[in-house]
């Protein structure tokens, strides 16, 4: 029986992944809002998004499974299009629980307290929030709701703080405003906390460590974990190098970790979904620290799975959706290892040359297993990249896959200096010289 599933913001990339699965010759997979108006678009207007699928969905023989790999407001479109549909899934209520940093911040620590940093809420648009320290520095600002680590600031002294909040105030209503209408949608609004919503700011104390994400899964109330990758940062200790799978961190830690995911999603009641949980493990206190919840697959891991465990983790999404158990992991992939790296300048330029499609199939031809995903063009400023973190700007994703770390790492650096991208000026990079030659 041929099944119809549906996902969100769905481009090239991530439908080769999903058809990596098993039985994925019986489903048709279609996409669900055009990828542009759900990834980096100006402004999200949530009831547009709403109508869009809806008239989409409505010309399909049937609707068994809607699903997505994106954040916000992917993730909190999908209860309400299921709830639509009758179809099986999180509550939004629930969901939301995980979107927002501040209100899930009050769910760590209720249930995981000693995961939990210290934290407070700001209100950025407060005549004297500049003026007030919300928590000894250093500490982290973020607004509530937000991704990629945007307008989130590391302060370490006042007038640290006061530049932030004023960026904050002139750009957080990007994801603010589109979460009020998401919350709109609420059954059951009294069981979400009555501050902090989207327009609002959250400060929380430092944590570190080696940070690692959990992907697992929750069927009828049952968390399970699958996989543990780590994320690797660059030299500012805050921009991601690359993730890694499989993790290499201690059984044992792993083990507490899972352990406080399973009660933290149990505090949450987020149920019938995959998720993947964001913890660090600071080796010399033996401590674990919670970083934040994303009630969906990692976008960032589909390839990644399919590399070392021979399929997308789409797998594990589709399973869930169809409330079927899932049979994942396993290793049926090519390589025992496997890495996403986002090369990342530390400076701005504009881009004078990428690697065209010659370039692109003569590295290929030697790693056949490379995924590249540009994310500039020549002639464009780097400062015109959406969504970046406050310290860099990632220029593409690499999908590589090696018998080891070491051989990845050599991997990806020889990979880039082939590629040979060139810029105005000569910058800093996570990944070796940056040409500024236009020969």
């Amino acid at each position: 029986m041929t099944r119809h599933v549906f996902i969100i913001g769905l481009d090239d990339l991530h439908l080769a992944e999903a058809r990596s699965i098993r039985g994925a010759e019986d489903i048709v997979f279609h996409g669900l809002i055009p990828y542009h108006d759900i990834v980096h678009p100006p402004a999200y207007a949530i009831e547009a998004l709403l109508a869009t699928a809806r008239a989409e969905m409505a010309e399909a023989p049937s609707v068994d499974a809607i699903i997505g790999h994106w954040d916000f407001p992917t993730t909190s479109l999908l209860p309400i299009l299921r709830r639509q549909r009758g179809l099986p899934g999180p509550t939004l209520e629930s969901v939301l629980l995980c979107e927002n940093k501040y209100w899930s911040r009050l769910a760590h620590a209720a249930s995981v307290p000693e995961c939990t940093p210290p934290f407070a809420l700001v209100d950025p648009a407060a005549p004297d929030a500049a003026e007030r320290l919300p928590l000894a520095p250093p500490f982290w600002l973020k607004p509530t709701v937000a991704f990629s680590s945007y307008l989130g600031f590391r302060i370490e002294t006042a007038e640290q703080y006061r530049d932030a909040i004023a960026q904050i105030r002139d750009n957080i209503g990007l994801f603010a405003e589109p979460f009020a209408q998401v919350a709109a949608h609420a059954q059951h609004p009294d069981a979400l906390p009555r501050e902090g919503s989207g327009d609002a700011c959250i400060a929380e104390g430092i944590i570190g460590g080696e940070l690692c994400t959990l992907e697992g899964y929750v069927l009828d109330g049952d968390v399970q974990v699958y996989g543990v990758l780590d994320s690797l940062r660059g030299s500012n200790n805050v921009s991601f190098l690359s993730y890694q799978l499989p993790s290499h961190l201690p059984g044992e830690v792993q083990a507490r970790m899972a352990d406080a995911a399973a009660r933290v999603l149990r505090h949450i009641g987020l149920d019938d979904t995959p998720f993947n949980i964001e913890f660090f493990w600071d080796r010399e206190s033996d401590r674990v620290w919670l970083l934040e919840i994303n009630p969906r697959i990692s976008k960032s891991h589909c390839t990644l799975f399919r590399l070392v465990m021979g399929a997308s983790h789409h797998e594990v999404a589709v399973d869930v959706a169809f409330k079927r158990r899932p049979d994942f992991p396993r290793r049926d992939g090519p390589f025992p290892m496997a890495g996403k790296f986002m090369p990342r300048t530390y400076g701005d330029a504009v881009v004078l040359r990428v690697p065209g499609p010659d370039d692109i199939a003569a590295v290929t031809g030697d790693f056949p297993e490379m995924v590249l995903h540009m994310h500039i063009s020549e002639g464009m400023r780097l400062s015109d990249l959406p969504a970046q973190d406050s310290y860099s700007f990632e220029i593409a994703d690499l999908f590589i896959g090696a018998a080891d770390e070491a051989s990845l790492h050599g991997k990806f650096h020889t990979i880039m200096d082939r590629l040979d991208f060139r810029f105005s000026e000569v910058v800093p990079t996570n990944y070796g010289r940056a040409r500024a030659d236009t020969g």
